[in-house]
């Protein structure tokens, strides 16, 4: 059953996209897997949201998604040719136009238009018609495009790093190179298409073919191959170094080219799309292209100003602290933020001094934080009023 993402954060389809956002994050920080360390529940209702987000969040993904569902999230996914598919399922069929005429002119509305079977229809929709891949002659296609999605701890987000997975994926057959069929049997003609290749699956007013599952549309047979028992596929398990690129982010898709499933007939390998999910820092926090980290800082420094040493994911740097800092206030680091993917440029780092008492019943201590109360030149709470 087809996910619904709005069903998933819990909002109506009309949500704004600020309303979006806070569903996510109350969600995301009760699931997340460091809250619930150990529970594949958790985990596993994480990703749902993640994957939510990231498509609800981003306008144009929304979009597709709307209108065509989870497909128009797919890679290759063409919106065009989806929407011809549409048209000829709204008036091929119901209206009575593909009765006496088909989108080429050919009478008897045997046709789909520039498709001629079904398969060209669903195949040219994500990329697998056309010079892509031909159902009818067999010519080459591309694979499919796979996702497999990874978990990785911030700072390693905005730094990028270089890994090595173990996926196990489809594959064609070692022996029989995808066929199904063993290469040291003799050949015949099959029985089920007479070697056409294709038989009919519909009657009435429109009608298709599609290929011959005896023969996988080659139009004629063997024995079937030992190593994959016929079906032309292995599960094969391949090591393969990824580079994570600077500054991805939740939801970021990184891509693969030819580390998808094997292509039909000798077609090219689809691609890879790693789907990012980011682990929450103790300390750093990302908003857009900018980090934040509350910093503490003693009464003195906050009072007298000074030089004081942070961490940023450049390593360590020296920020001046103003004399007189309150609590709350924010400092800003140009430069020292996230990186985004786009631009290239990186955001800021906010830092947020944090004044912190000291915990103590010394009495020079007490005596000092009395003579400090007496430079308080008003009430600090007159202010506040309910």
């Amino acid at each position: 059953m087809a996910k619904d993402y709005y069903e998933i954060l819990g909002i109506k389809k009309d949500a704004s996209k600020e309303d979006i956002k806070k569903a996510y994050r109350k969600l995301a920080r009760k699931w997340h897997p460091d809250i619930n360390p150990g529970n594949k529940d958790a985990e596993q209702r994480f990703k749902e949201i993640s994957s939510a987000y990231d498509c609800l969040g981003n306008d144009e993904k929304r979009r597709l998604y709307d209108e065509f569902g989870e497909d128009g999230l797919r890679a290759g996914f063409d919106e065009k040719k989806a929407r011809e598919y549409k048209q000829w399922g709204a008036y091929g069929q119901d209206s009575g136009y593909g009765r006496e005429a088909d989108y080429e002119g050919n009478a008897g509305g045997q046709g789909f238009g520039r498709y001629q079977s079904y398969e060209d229809i669903f195949g040219d929709l994500f990329g697998r018609g056309g010079v892509e891949g031909d159902f009818r002659t067999g010519a080459a296609g591309k694979g499919r495009d796979i996702e497999h999605e990874i978990t990785i701890d911030l700072l390693s987000a905005l730094k990028g790093f270089e890994t090595e997975l173990s996926l196990q994926k489809v594959g064609n057959c070692p022996l029989c190179n995808g066929s199904g069929i063993d290469p040291s049997s003799p050949m015949t003609k099959c029985r089920t298409c007479g070697g056409s290749g294709r038989v009919n699956v519909a009657q009435g007013p429109i009608q298709f073919t599609k290929p011959c599952p005896e023969c996988h549309g080659h139009g004629s047979t063997g024995k079937p191959c030992p190593q994959c028992n016929g079906t032309g596929h292995v599960t094969v398990t391949e090591r393969i170094k990824v580079t994570i690129p600077m500054g991805v982010k939740e939801g970021s898709r990184v891509r693969l080219t030819g580390k998808g499933e094997q292509g039909f007939n000798g077609g090219q390998p689809g691609d890879l799309y790693l789907i990012i999910h980011v682990k929450e820092h103790h300390f750093l926090k990302r908003e857009g292209d900018d980090l934040f980290m509350d910093v503490p800082i003693t009464v003195g420094e906050a009072v007298n100003g000074g030089s004081i040493e942070i961490p940023t994911i450049d390593g360590r740097v020296k920020i001046k602290v103003p004399p007189n800092s309150q609590s709350g206030q924010t400092l800003r680091l140009k430069g020292k933020g996230a990186m985004n993917m786009k631009t290239k440029k990186r955001g800021e780092l906010m830092v947020k001094l944090i004044v912190k008492v000291p915990r103590s019943n010394d009495r020079e201590m007490l005596d000092a934080a009395e003579k400090i109360d007496r430079f308080y030149k008003e009430d600090l709470r007159a202010g506040i009023v309910l």
